[in-house]
């Protein structure tokens, strides 16, 4: 079997990345808005949920 360059292995690292920060960032936002108290739960302060959720899905 042939090797794959790894210029697309990390683009395939990069693109699973900016999905699970996606993902994560939607479950804040479905847990913000139907249970605002899990987000003290989690250690997070309301503006500290607000501004994750508000973060384009390249930005760490």
């Amino acid at each position: 079997m042939a090797r794959r360059p790894a210029g697309l292995a990390a683009l395939r690292s990069l693109v699973a990345t900016w999905c699970e920060r996606i993902r994560l960032r939607r479950a804040l936002a479905r847990m913000a808005k139907a249970n605002p108290y899990l987000i003290d739960d989690i250690g997070l302060t309301r503006r500290e949920a607000e501004a994750e959720i508000a973060k384009p899905f390249w930005e760490e």
